[in-house]
């Protein structure tokens, strides 16, 4: 069955309609190019037809963008993986520049109309396919998304888009849709001058407009004589200050990490200086370079392939659908209100219990506040608020927790605490509903006890602030049932959320490995490391806050809790002492964070940093030789990754997928790598051992390679070869 199909009406119009069967939105194959080109052909073949609407047989949506298999497809084709990917790429721009010319002759007479009308979103090639027919018409849905997110995973749009958008909206008001995959609604979409029309129904306004379309209408602006690129061309003495800013800010933002970042400033920038079709190979042969990089090789697979196999639930057990209908929260603090925020988004009725009917309302008033700043963009109305806040509860009664099917407990982070909420609630629910703790240190199956099904109970610990972080860790204890872990990836696919599931262990996966990194880097500060070397060390490789940084966020009186538990919990064989000697005298001199506007950093009155604080160099002075760069950063990644390495070994991580999405999605680990096991896969298990143990000689046990990176180093094995080919077939 063909995802393209052609209808003429009366009126000679041709509405080519994309479907891809099977999918809730079309994506392109290399066999939808194939029937879109045929039937293009047919349709300006045709001398009965007047001209073309492409639109979507999908209710709410064009398209959600390339499927990467067919850019797999073309670098796997032949003995030159180059030469296949580029060769494939020019016959998409080929079709595409077959749209836009419509038949005309070079002085651009003798074509036919094509207008896209798009009944919702419209991402990457949904968007490109559009941007190459002469006028683009959007259904007015404030839900919908239109742009171009491809730099989000590693690549930048290489069907046309960025070579269009370049020449439609010049390099200044083209990079926030191309190097930052800004998606708009349609409203904010036709401002931009990314489409052209926003209206009640797209396919008729779409039709009228191809029978009313003249010539001139059809010619884009490039194709006449005399253009002139929005902003000036880079030899222009406008142009020479819009590309010296953009370099500048692609620089501050991406840290040169990104190879996509620096491709498509390369292309626009080459593709500006000469004529469209010979910008359009200029983008080919880029996008061909970023393609065969590893870094976005990595970034598609952890980024698109794997977060989409996750989300679809790809480690779920076999269990009945179990999508939650009635959630309670114990707990109105920030995670519990933050919890009950997104979980009335999905529409799912909220109970949010506190220890008083104030201390609930006050919870639910998150909610409220958080609806009126959505108003006041425009992006939501008071009759949502309303509809939202209708959907939650707020209560000091454990009654209301009646009919609930799924229950979390979001308390204070103390298990007798913990313990009591979980009883109180546990006896007033009914026995088929599952119980959740959204504890993030604390052992599930040592909290479990307090329920008296623990088959039924899990952690499912969220990352905060609950409505930005896309990811949400679930934690089987030793007793958790399928059922429940079924319930927890039904509720986390409901909020919309990405999930990975991992065994309960101390820290479970993500504060496991993000814990060592932020001790390193104020391990470092003691040993007389240059504060500034050790931030600078880590943005520059591709972590999106340094430890510093990090530790001031989330509290360094919280540090000093885990830090002092932890001890409790280990005795003498706690090995992180000299880490405790820089944070507890940060704490005892009263730098708690950023909360209390002093730490690592420096804060003034409204709370913003200031600079590293001036007191670390004479409190901790630097030693006169400082280590290189890639020492600095070596130990910030490898730490990291190291502790990925043995949460595989010990059975916490049962999927190296979840290990690298988790890494991305959980603490910013060096997204540009695809995570600690894409990254040791990129520097090869040899190298990896190897670096292992000169770091251990150096700095410590805690470097000391893991028998399983020993045992692959030795025969020559990849993580990706060894754990992820059967599950990424999947």
């Amino acid at each position: 069955m063909s995802d393209f199909t052609l209808q003429t009406g009366a009126d000679g119009v041709a509405v080519i309609s994309w479907d891809t069967p099977g999918k809730s939105m079309n994506v392109m194959s290399l066999q939808g190019l194939l029937d879109l080109g045929a039937l293009i052909d047919t349709a300006l073949g045709d001398a009965d037809i007047r001209g073309i609407v492409i639109t979507s047989g999908k209710p709410g949506s064009f398209a959600g963008g390339m499927d990467l298999n067919v850019l797999a497809e073309m670098r796997s084709a032949g003995d030159d993986p180059a030469q296949g990917l580029f060769d494939g790429v020019m016959r998409i721009h080929t079709l595409l520049r077959k749209i836009e010319r419509a038949g005309m002759d070079a002085q651009g007479k003798g074509g036919k109309p094509i207008a896209a009308a798009l009944p919702g979103t419209a991402l990457g090639i949904g968007l490109e396919l559009p941007l190459a027919c002469h006028r683009i018409f959007v259904a007015d849905d404030a839900k919908a998304k239109i742009g171009l997110p491809e730099i989000k995973v590693g690549i930048f749009p290489g069907a046309g888009g960025t070579t269009r958008l370049i020449r439609k909206l010049g390099a200044m008001g083209a990079a926030p849709y191309l190097l930052e995959g800004k998606l708009c609604a349609p409203k904010q979409a036709k401002a931009a001058g990314l489409v052209d029309e926003v209206c009640a129904d797209p396919l008729a306004a779409a039709r009228a407009w191809v029978l009313e379309a003249s010539e001139a209408d059809l010619v884009k602006p490039w194709d006449r004589r005399g253009y002139k690129l929005p902003g000036g061309a880079p030899y222009s003495a406008q142009g020479f200050m819009t590309f010296l800013g953009a370099n500048a800010m692609v620089m501050g933002k991406t840290k040169g990490v990104y190879p996509a970042a620096k491709a498509l400033l390369s292309a626009v920038y080459e593709g500006a200086l000469v004529p469209f079709d010979t910008a359009l190979k200029i983008e080919a042969r880029w996008f061909t370079s970023v393609m065969l990089n590893p870094s976005s090789g990595a970034m598609i697979r952890t980024l698109f392939q794997s977060k989409q196999a996750l989300e679809k639930g790809a480690n779920r057990p076999e269990a009945p659908d179990s999508a939650v209908q009635k959630l309670g929260i114990l707990g109105a603090g920030m995670m519990g209100a933050g919890i009950a925020l997104v979980a009335a988004q999905a529409g799912i009725e909220v109970v949010l219990l506190d220890r008083s009917a104030e201390a609930a309302e006050k919870g639910k008033s998150y909610s409220a506040s958080y609806m009126d700043k959505g108003i006041a963009r425009g992006k939501a109305t008071a009759e949502d608020k309303a509809a939202l806040l209708g959907r939650i509860t707020a209560s000091d009664d454990y009654a209301e927790l009646q009919g609930c099917d799924l229950v979390i407990e979001a308390v204070f982070e103390d298990p007798e605490i913990k313990a009591k909420a979980t009883r109180e609630a546990g006896a007033r629910i009914a026995q088929e509903a599952v119980f959740a703790t959204n504890t993030s240190t604390l052992p599930v199956s040592d909290l479990a006890r307090a329920f008296d099904r623990p088959q039924d109970y899990i952690g499912i610990h969220f990352f905060s602030p609950v409505e930005k972080m896309a990811l949400v860790e679930i934690i089987k204890g030793r007793e958790t049932g399928p059922r429940a872990v079924a319930k927890a990836l039904d509720f986390v696919r409901q909020i919309r959320k990405t999930p990975i599931v991992v065994n309960d262990a101390r820290f479970f996966y993500a504060n496991r490995c993000i814990i060592p990194y932020i001790n390193e880097g104020i391990r470092m500060v003691g040993e007389g490391v240059t504060p500034a070397l050790i931030e600078n060390a880590a943005k520059l490789v591709g972590m999106p806050l340094g430890p510093l940084q990090l530790v001031d966020e989330t509290s360094i009186e919280l540090g000093v809790k885990i830090a002092r538990a932890t001890r409790a919990a280990m005795g003498e064989a706690y090995p992180d002492g000299a880490v405790d000697a820089v944070l507890f005298e940060m704490a005892d001199a009263g730098r708690l964070g950023r909360k209390a506007g002093a730490g690592f950093y420096a804060y003034d009155e409204r709370g913003k940093r200031a600079g590293l604080w001036d007191g670390l160099t004479s409190q901790y002075p630097p030693e006169a030789e400082q280590p290189e760069l890639i020492d600095v950063q070596h130990r910030l990644l490898f730490i990291q990754a190291l502790e990925a390495v043995r949460a595989l070994e010990a059975g916490v991580l049962e999927d190296i997928r979840e290990g690298d999405v988790g890494a991305i999605l959980g603490w910013g680990f060096a997204p540009w790598s695809g995570g600690p096991f894409s990254w040791l896969d990129m520097l090869g298990t040899p190298y990896a051992a190897e670096r292992c143990d000169a770091l251990s000689e150096m700095h410590g046990a805690r470097f000391a390679c893991p028998a399983l990176l020993r045992e692959m180093a030795g025969r020559g094995e990849s993580f990706y070869g060894r754990f992820g080919t059967a599950r990424n077939a999947a």
